[in-house]
């Protein structure tokens, strides 16, 4: 069997090896340069590949495509190959074929990487062999090769999900829907929707749903349709019998015995988005039966991923948090929850078509100024003037925290949550948070 994959990243790298070892006929091809690092992998394994380029005739004769989730369904070539009517999957779709590993499936518009790590986190800390990927880590196709591991945590975002088709969670968890990606699903929210509700597909009645109660898209196509797993909500506004909820800052956890409550200011974490994170991934470790102690020790121990509301320094009473990676106005507005101090935000960048209304109120009850990051940072400008005294443009992240210092008081946050993406001035979000968390550690040297 001739099977076809298309991007040479981590994914489709991971895919192609997995191929190899089930002794597929394999061809991989990408669009782009693919990494020296990979082209390495490959040229090790005696997989064939090219780069730069994608010569159709060898794609259209493959029984099967293992398609990159960066791939939109409209390229020109998935077109033809969906005319065609050729199987078109993704790398996890692949890899779940050849594993019978427990699978915690975790999507949502935000909160994925950070409810993803710290289940991931709980389960190693119990002594599970557990493996991580996804959207994360290690390609999952790749961990299955050797199937190391009995459970996997898997990150999936809507891209993966869409390719996917006999896959089925043990475990899901559906976080939020908010609008994101809206250019991949035509501009059409319920389309958006539909994608992330693919997460549930082939659950069975003594499968485990967690979801946060107050989204309005999560609960609206629940009521539409019926799933058959065991429904666990987590809520921020009301007890529930057969899931998590939080109140006078503490969780609780009805569904096992209401004595398993953990204290919130005793955990790491901060924020009412990452008390739904918490009782979600709580939620899944309970389903399988690790002990409640063991849970509330793992979770104190626990480091977030970088750009995700990392706390980089304090300098002269004033506090610098990386949150690089809110890429979109939802992320923004759990960033500046978070916090009760004053807030000088540094926001912009590639705007994804995003309503700032969302935020308005929140930016006016918490922010002081308003440092706009971006080559062109007009609809900020012009949605905010007149709403903020203070609104200042920079065109670099020393410019941008230059401002910043010169604003900032004791006790003062100085927050980076762009609510955009990030390539008008940098490599991706990554390179934005590094940048920023260097400059930091520079401005904080100088001071000593």
């Amino acid at each position: 069997m001739k099977i076809a994959i298309l991007g040479g990243g981590e994914s489709g790298v991971g895919a192609a090896l997995l191929a190899k070892a089930k002794a597929y006929d394999v061809f991989l091809s990408d669009k782009g340069p693919i990494g020296e690092k990979y082209k390495a992998i490959l040229i090790l394994n005696y997989i064939p590949f090219e780069e730069n380029q994608h010569t159709e005739e060898k794609i259209l004769n493959a029984d099967e495509i293992i398609k990159s989730p960066g791939i939109p369904s409209k390229a020109d070539l998935i077109l033809k190959l969906t005319a065609q009517g050729k199987s078109i999957i993704s790398e996890i779709e692949f890899a779940s074929r050849y594993t019978k590993a427990k699978i915690i499936a975790i999507t949502g518009s935000n909160g994925k990487t950070t409810t993803t790590l710290l289940t991931y986190h709980i389960l190693k800390s119990a002594g599970l062999k557990v493996g991580l990927a996804g959207n994360i880590g290690e390609s999952f196709a790749k961990q299955v090769i050797n199937n190391d591991f009995d459970f996997y945590v898997l990150e999936l975002s809507s891209f993966q999900l869409d390719n996917m088709y006999n896959f089925k969670a043990d475990i899901a968890i559906l976080l939020n829907i908010t609008p994101d990606h809206l250019d991949r699903y035509n501009y059409n929210f319920q389309e958006y929707i539909d994608s992330k509700f693919r997460i549930l597909q082939n659950m069975k009645s003594d499968d485990s749903f967690i979801y946060f109660q107050e989204n309005e898209p999560i609960i609206t196509n629940l009521k539409n349709n019926n799933y058959l797993p065991k429904m666990l909500p987590v809520s921020l506004t009301s007890k529930k019998i057969n899931g998590a909820y939080f109140l006078e800052n503490r969780l609780f956890f009805e569904a096992i015995d209401e004595k398993n409550t953990i204290e919130w200011q005793t955990l790491p974490l901060k924020g009412n988005h990452n008390a739904i994170n918490t009782m979600c991934a709580v939620l899944a470790a309970l389903q399988l039966n690790i002990d409640f102690k063991v849970i509330t020790e793992s979770i104190k121990t626990f480091h977030n991923a970088p750009h995700r509301l990392e706390h980089v320094a304090v300098i002269n009473q004033v506090t610098y948090i990386n949150d690089s990676k809110a890429t979109n106005v939802d992320s923004v507005f759990y960033a500046l929850g978070s916090f009760e101090s004053p807030i000088i935000l540094i926001m912009g960048g590639v705007d994804k078509g995003n309503d700032y209304s969302q935020i308005e109120e929140l930016i006016l009850s918490k922010v002081k100024a308003l440092i706009c990051l971006g080559v062109d940072n007009h609809k900020l400008t012009e949605y905010f003037n007149g709403k903020l005294d203070i609104i200042l443009e920079a065109k670099s992240i020393k410019e941008a925290l230059n401002l910043a210092k010169s604003l900032s008081l004791e006790n003062d946050i100085v927050l980076l949550s762009p609510a955009c993406a990030s390539f008008d001035l940098f490599k991706n979000y990554e390179d934005r948070g590094n940048q920023f968390r260097e400059e930091v550690i520079r401005i904080k040297a100088t001071e000593i």
